[in-house]
């Protein structure tokens, strides 16, 4: 790490890049580079698309909002404006995120798909392939988070069905499924917010629920259901606050079992913590299923030539199917070499400690925790990196 000689490489014009390397440039890549900047470090950012945060501008639904309460929400060292809402909409969140980048003089190079990034032993340094350059650093970020890639689950007889199938990362707005009689594949937040959004275009939607979920008001008497939680966790063991939770959810909402929703035995926070399942919760569409408007069904057995036939034996026709089934991570596509992930592309080491690899690996955004998962992991890598790298200059004062 002290050394004053410069890396070699076979390649014909390598890239050395002074700070770490960064890939992505979503939410945790621009926090990162944020944090190093503060600490006195440069780093450059590679992103594969043509803009900042492309899941948010170019995959994501126009009625989104933030679910949480905007200061639960902000990158370190820079706040949102006073103006914007409790609840920033997706359009005030990517402006949001561009002052970010602006504030801190990012520029990340669009349009650089990593291809391939391996440590190479022998000089000490990660190579980091694009589809057109080579770049060279003593530090790699993996910044591209947990929802890089759509899912596509493999549904038996899918290929076979006639109308219109969409991952919600292509689905924009309600008004193309108008009058429309949609399936509805998972039952996330993002599930549960199309199914909403289609009913305010009198499409009638019937969304997939195979497995338990928790459904949770977005706000309990005014205030928001995860700022409560987060205070009484101050106070309070973890399990009776999912208890308590649940106690006001059932006062406010009713039982959701009678409805198809199933609750899991384990609560919210517990579940959250230990698989990374996030509650739902819930901006309406609760009040449409209790209407009838969104109708519950059970798992899926199989999709037929017009609609679907399902697991308690009832068979319906569907003119589009859309799917909410989330998103996965790809660092198995492009990091080689490396124990630090595993095959579904997250860091081994739980969290808090999911951060720091070895020799110069660093991950970010695989917290599971959101916003606030990204902040912690930033700070704590621009404060490790930082101390190596006031290191290294320290070594080639004196060798100089």
């Amino acid at each position: 790490m002290g050394s004053c000689k410069e890396p070699e490489n076979d390649h014909p014009n390598p890239i050395w890049v002074h700070g770490p390397i960064i890939v992505g440039a979503g939410p945790s890549g621009l926090a990162v580079s944020a944090c190093l900047k503060n600490n006195g470090v440069p780093s450059l950012i590679l992103e594969k698309s043509n803009c900042l945060a492309s899941l948010w501008q170019q995959k994501t639904y126009d009625r989104l909002k933030l679910h949480l309460p905007k200061h639960f929400c902000e990158l370190p060292l820079f706040g949102f404006p006073k103006n914007f809402p409790k609840y920033p909409t997706k359009r005030q969140f990517i402006s949001y995120l561009e002052s970010y980048a602006a504030h801190f003089s990012i520029h990340p190079r669009f349009k650089q798909t990593v291809a391939r990034a391996e440590f190479d032993n022998d000089s000490g340094f990660w190579m980091v392939k694009t589809q057109d350059c080579e770049y060279v650093s003593r530090w790699l970020v993996v910044a591209t988070g947990e929802n890089a890639e759509p899912l596509i689950p493999d549904v038996p007889g899918m290929e076979r069905f006639e109308g219109e199938v969409v991952h919600t990362s292509k689905y924009n707005s309600g008004c193309y499924f108008k009058n429309h009689r949609v399936l509805v594949v998972g039952c996330g937040n993002s599930g549960m917010e199309v199914s909403l959004d289609l009913c305010r275009y009198n499409a009638s939607p019937h969304i997939v629920v195979r497995n338990s979920v928790h459904i949770l008001p977005r706000e309990m008497f005014g205030f928001s259901t995860f700022g409560i939680a987060m205070g009484l966790l101050k106070w309070l063991p973890l399990r009776l606050v999912d208890k308590l939770l649940l106690l006001l959810a059932n006062l406010i909402m009713g039982y959701t079992e009678n409805l198809g929703l199933r609750r899991p035995k384990t609560g919210p926070i517990e579940l959250k913590n230990a698989t990374g399942k996030t509650p739902v919760l819930d901006v309406g569409t609760w009040s449409q299923i209790k209407s009838g408007k969104i109708k519950v069904m059970e798992g899926v057995r199989e999709i037929t030539r017009n609609g679907a036939k399902f697991m308690d034996g009832q068979e319906k026709e569907f003119d589009s199917i859309i799917l909410a089934t989330g998103y996965k991570s790809n660092v198995p596509c492009w990091l080689k070499g490396s124990e630090f992930f595993t095959k579904e592309g997250m860091p081994r080491t739980p969290f808090p400690n999911s951060w720091k690899g070895k020799k110069g690996l660093y991950a970010v955004g695989f917290t599971r925790r959101g916003l606030l998962g990204t902040a912690s992991d930033s700070l704590n890598i621009a404060r490790d990196i930082a101390d190596r790298w006031r290191t290294i200059k320290d070594s080639k004062t004196i060798c100089t």
